[in-house]
């Protein structure tokens, strides 16, 4: 979460509308009975997720959360997520929350994070701005309101929004935008990161759909299930710092002369990439000999041939930067503590 990115950070983000409600609705009578069963104890203050992982809480205002998929499944771990050494998976607070569940399972792409979040009364976030968190870049954030009122809303781009319960809403969170409740009671929303896919997007209004606009979009085909014949394609290489920071500018990395070792290394069966000596990334393959990073898009991936490395970042569907970097092999590395 950047203080406000300059906007838009894609031109296709211009021609549509900065929020939709999707054609999909929930019981917010069940949900609500599901969040009676939550202790107010149990409610965590909300880190951020930069370039460099995950930053300290956004605010120190009422201003909290729930998290039902995180990073590895870790019920400590509050932030949206990002490239990690673990992909996002399901928190034990899922099994007792079934109405959220279901809610979940009926969202047509592949989940990432997934978070209660709730503004307490007299809240009021930073003005900020959401980098990458958009179509052009293969996610959404995507909010289901499960208890509001009139004085907790959401401004975005300079317009008021209080979405009802029970539906499912986007919004291009690239644009400058707040939440404030000057109201007597908390406002809570279940937040949705989404990878872009066709399914997903057959529930967006019509304009979204346009070829001319989805052109524009990152959209996930499959999603780093392909299976890897040979699983230790090791090697060592120099190459730009800003390639591992999904905060860079698209493109950074093709200009950036401030290099850093890294290598992709076989650890206990899996692929990792590593930057000055500590591991920082899983691997995942999407095919090809190339990789996406475990808690991210394709946004940025890495493709490994014999004897180099391509560095990719994506904008849309045509868009690719890519940097070629020789490489060299290496040994096994020991397990990752």
């Amino acid at each position: 979460m950047q203080a406000v990115d300059p906007w838009p950070a894609a031109p296709v983000l211009a021609q549509l509308p900065p929020v939709a409600r999707l054609a999909a609705a929930f019981d917010s009578d069940a949900l609500r009975e599901d969040l009676a069963s939550i202790d107010a104890g149990t409610w965590s203050a909300i880190n951020i997720m930069t370039g460099d992982g995950v930053g300290l809480p956004s605010t120190t205002l009422d201003w909290r959360t729930i998290p039902l998929r995180s990073i590895g499944g870790a019920a400590d771990r509050t932030d949206p997520g990002g490239p990690e050494l673990a992909d996002f998976a399901d928190t034990p607070w899922l099994d007792r929350l079934p109405a959220f569940r279901e809610v979940l399972a009926a969202i047509p792409g592949p989940l990432r994070s997934a978070r209660l979040m709730a503004l307490g009364p007299g809240a009021e976030s930073p003005l900020h701005s959401d980098t990458k968190v958009g179509l052009p870049w293969g996610t959404v954030r995507l909010h289901v309101p499960v208890r509001t009122l009139p004085e907790a809303i959401l401004v975005l781009d300079g317009e008021t929004y209080c979405w009802e319960p029970g539906g499912l809403w986007y919004a291009d969170f690239t644009r400058a935008h707040l939440v404030r409740n000057t109201g007597a009671e908390r406002r809570i929303h279940l937040v949705v990161d989404v990878v872009v896919t066709d399914d997903l997007l057959a529930l967006f209004p019509p304009v979204f759909r346009e070829p001319s606009n989805r052109a524009g979009y990152l959209v996930q085909q499959r999603f780093g299930d392909t299976a890897v014949d040979d699983p230790s394609p090791v090697c060592a290489f120099e190459a730009p710092r800003s390639f591992l920071s999904f905060e860079a500018a698209d493109g950074a990395h093709l200009d950036d002369d401030q290099l850093v070792p890294m290598s992709v290394e076989d650890v206990d069966g899996a692929l990792v990439l590593v930057a000055d000596r500590k591991p920082r990334f899983r691997l995942l393959p999407v095919g090809d000999g190339e990789f996406r990073f475990a808690g991210w898009t394709r946004e940025r991936t890495v493709e490994i041939g014999d004897d180099h490395v391509t560095l990719h970042t994506r904008k849309g569907g045509s868009e690719i930067w890519s940097r070629r970097v020789p490489a060299q092999p290496v040994g096994v590395r020991e397990a990752v503590s």
